[in-house]
C-alpha cells in the first residue's frame, strides 16, 4: 500500500475526535440526536480547522442507523455502504475547479434523485466562494427549497465572498484556529502512534509552524519525521523549516537593538551572501523580536516560548539591555518592511535599508525612537555616565585631584572694568529672559537636552608648571575674596501675554524639573489665555496622557508655580477638547463667513 500522509492518516472519523471546535461539535450533536437537520450549513474559518472532516463525518452520521454520540457507528450497513467510493449519496465538489453555471445546473438536477443506501443525499461544496456570480444564481433556489432528502454543506475560507442571498440561507458555523497547547498534544499523540522519538522543544516548534491549523502542523511533521532516523530535535526542525542558525540571527539582532550598525550590516551581508533568502531572513528577525519582547514582559516567557534552556538565556539577556521602546521601534521597522517585499524589485536593499535604519536610532524621528533616546539618557544619567567636556566640567564619577589652596590674586582695573560690563550685559539679557516667541526654539541651559548631562566641577589640578612659577604668581597682600554668584530665579509670568508666560514657564521646567523627557514634551506644546487661565495645547493622546501623570503633573505645577501661576489657573487639554467659548466663537466665524472653510489647528 501506497505511504499515507499523517493528515490524511490522522484525519477524524468521529465528532470527539476533532480538536477543539467544541462549539460546533455540540450544535451538530444535539442536531443529530433530536433528528433536527437542517437543509443547508455554512462551514467557515482558516484551513486546516476541520471544516472538510466535520463534514464528512456529519454527513456519514445523519444516514446511520445507530448513531454514537453523534458520529457514525461505522457497523452499519449504510455506513459500510458509503464506506464504498462508487456511493452517491454524499458528493464532494471542488467548486475552484467547478465554478460554472452548467456544473451548478447539473447539480440541481442530481437533486432530484432519492439517496440510495441512507435517509439524505449530502452535497459538500469546498472552496463555495470560487463559484462564479452565475453559479450562485443558479444554486440559489435550490439552496433556497430542496427537496426534503437534500442536504448541503459550504465550506470556505473566505465568507466575506460569498452573497448575502447565499449567506441567509444558511446555517453558518465559524471555525477558529487551534491553540498551540492543543496542536502539541495533537502532535505528541501522532509520534507517539507511529513510534518516533522527540523533544519537547521540537514539538512545540512545530505546532508554533503550524500556525493554529492541524493540516499545516502534520505536514510540517512528515517532512522532521523523514530528516531524521534518530530522536528528534529542535535543531532538526529548525533544519526543516529553513531557519538560520538561532545564535547568528540572535548576533544580528543584538547588533541592531544595541544600535551596532557596522557589526549589523556585516552579520546581514554574511547571511544574504551565503544565499540565505530576504523573507526567510526577515521572518527569523521577525521571530526573535517577538521572543524578546515575550521575555521581556510575560512572567512566564519561558514556558511561553518553549525554547531550549542555552537559547531562552541568549533571548532573555537580550531582551534585558534592549529598552521597551527601542524594541517596539525597531520591530516596527522590520513588520513594515514585510508588507513593502511584496511589491518590491529589489527585496535585499529595501531589507537592508531597515537594518541600517533599525541600527541607527539618532537618523530616526519617529516618537518612539525619540522615547527610546531620551530614555537611554536618562538610564545612564541613573548610572553616572557622563561625556568628559573639558573646562571644569567633568563625568560624575571622576575623580578629581584638590587643588592646593591658593590665595585670591588681586584684580586689575581694567580686568575689574570687563567683568563690570559683562554683568551689565547679563542683565540686560535677563530683561529679556522671560519673553520667548513661539516660532523660536528655546536655548537649552548647558547641554541639558543634548544628551550629555554634566556637573560642574573645580578644574582639574595642573602639575606640569613648576612650583617656583606658581609661588611667585601669588601676590604677598590678601585680597578680598569675591562673592559667590547668586542663582538666578523664574522670571515671572506675564499675565494676558501667552508668548512671555509660556516663554517663562519653559526656562522654570529646565532649572527645577531636570527630567529630560518631561522638558522634551514640554517644548511641542501650543499656549493660549482663556481668560485668567492659562491653557497648554498638545496633539499627541500620549503626550497628554503623560503630562498627567502625578509625577509630571507635580513638576509642571511647581514651574507654573515658580513664575507666579497657581493650581488651578493653568490646564493641559488635548488638541479637539476645546472650551464652550471656544467652540462657540468658531461656530460664530463659520456663520458669519458662510461658505468659508474654516480649519482649526
Amino acid at each position: 500500500m501506497a505511504y499515507l500522509a499523517l493528515y490524511r492518516m490522522f484525519r477524524p472519523t468521529t465528532l470527539n475526535d476533532v480538536v477543539r471546535q467544541e462549539h460546533i461539535v455540540t450544535v451538530l450533536k444535539n442536531q443529530i440526536d433530536t433528528d433536527r437537520v437542517g437543509h443547508a450549513y455554512l462551514f467557515c474559518g482558516p484551513r486546516g480547522t476541520g471544516k472538510t472532516s466535520i463534514a464528512k463525518i456529519f454527513a456519514a452520521a445523519i444516514n446511520c442507523q445507530t448513531p454514537k454520540d453523534g458520529s457514525p457507528c461505522g457497523e452499519c450497513e449504510c455506513c459500510k455502504a458509503l464506506k464504498d467510493p462508487s456511493n452517491l449519496d454524499i458528493t464532494e465538489i471542488d467548486a475552484a475547479s467547478n465554478n460554472g453555471v452548467d456544473e451548478m445546473r447539473d447539480l440541481r438536477e442530481k437533486v432530484q434523485y432519492p439517496p440510495v443506501a441512507g435517509r439524505y443525499k449530502v452535497f459538500i461544496i469546498d472552496e463555495v466562494h470560487m463559484l462564479s456570480p452565475g453559479a450562485f444564481n443558479a444554486l440559489l433556489k435550490t439552496l433556497e427549497e430542496p427537496p426534503s432528502h437534500a442536504v448541503f454543506i459550504l465550506a470556505t475560507t473566505e465568507a466575506q465572498k460569498i452573497p448575502a442571498t447565499i449567506l441567509s440561507r444558511c446555517m453558518r458555523f465559524d471555525f477558529k484556529l487551534i491553540p498551540q497547547a492543543d496542536l502539541e498534544a495533537r502532535l505528541r499523540h501522532v509520534f507517539d502512534t507511529i513510534g518516533k522519538t522527540y523533544d519537547n522543544e521540537a514539538i512545540a516548534a512545530i505546532a508554533r509552524a503550524g500556525a493554529g491549523s492541524v493540516r499545516d502542523m502534520l505536514s510540517v511533521a512528515d517532512t522532521c519525521v523523514s530528516y531524521t532516523t534518530g530522536k528528534l530535535t529542535y535543531r532538526d526542525v529548525n533544519a526543516v523549516l529553513g531557519n538560520a542558525d538561532f545564535t547568528a540571527i540572535a548576533g544580528l539582532c543584538k547588533a541592531i537593538l544595541l544600535s551596532d550598525a557596522g557589526a549589523a550590516f556585516e552579520r546581514t551581508e554574511l547571511f544574504l551572501s551565503a544565499g540565505k533568502s530576504v523573507g526567510m531572513l526577515l521572518k527569523d528577525v521577525l521571530n526573535f523580536l517577538n521572543a524578546c519582547a515575550v521575555a521581556k514582559t510575560c512572567r512566564d516567557g519561558k514556558a511561553i516560548l518553549a525554547l531550549p534552556d542555552d537559547m531562552y538565556a541568549d533571548v532573555a539577556a537580550i531582551a534585558k539591555e534592549t529598552d521597551g521602546h527601542r524594541l517596539l521601534r525597531v520591530s516596527e521597522i522590520f513588520a513594515a518592511v514585510e508588507t513593502d517585499l511584496k511589491y518590491s524589485t529589489s527585496p535585499r536593499i529595501l531589507f537592508e535599508t531597515a537594518v541600517l535604519k533599525a541600527s541607527m536610532p539618532q537618523a530616526d524621528y519617529d516618537i518612539e525612537a525619540l522615547l527610546a533616546r531620551v530614555a537611554e539618557l536618562e538610564s545612564k544619567l541613573e548610572k553616572g555616565i557622563f561625556v568628559q567636556n573639558g573646562g571644569g566640567r567633568v563625568a560624575a564619577n571622576d575623580v578629581c585631584e584638590p587643588e592646593m589652596p591658593v590665595a585670591p590674586i588681586e584684580k586689575s582695573a581694567s580686568v575689574a572694568k570687563k567683568e563690570t560690563k559683562q554683568e551689565s550685559v547679563e542683565e540686560e539679557y535677563d530683561e529679556y529672559d522671560s519673553y520667548v516667541p513661539m516660532d523660536m526654539d528655546v536655548p537649552p541651559d548647558e547641554a541639558e537636552m543634548g544628551g550629555n548631562v554634566y556637573f560642574d566641577a573645580p578644574p582639574v589640578k595642573k602639575t606640569s608648571a613648576p612650583k617656583k612659577e606658581m609661588a611667585s604668581a601669588v601676590p604677598s597682600a590678601p585680597v578680598t575674596p569675591v562673592a559667590a554668584e547668586t542663582p538666578k530665579v523664574a522670571k515671572p509670568a506675564i499675565a494676558g501675554d501667552a508668548k512671555a508666560t509660556f516663554g517663562a514657564f519653559l526656562r522654570s521646567v529646565r532649572k527645577t524639573a531636570k527630567n529630560g523627557v518631561l522638558i522634551a514634551m514640554c517644548m511641542d506644546l501650543d499656549s493660549v489665555y482663556e481668560g485668567d487661565v492659562f491653557v497648554l495645547y498638545t496633539q499627541s493622546d500620549t503626550v497628554y496622557r503623560s503630562l498627567n501623570k502625578e509625577d509630571h503633573r507635580n513638576l509642571v505645577a511647581q514651574a507654573f508655580a515658580n513664575i507666579g501661576i497657581a493650581e488651578g489657573s493653568f490646564e493641559i487639554r488635548l488638541r479637539g477638547k476645546k472650551s464652550d467659548e471656544f467652540n462657540k466663537a468658531v461656530d460664530e466665524i463659520r456663520e458669519t463667513f458662510h461658505g468659508v472653510k474654516v480649519d482649526i489647528k
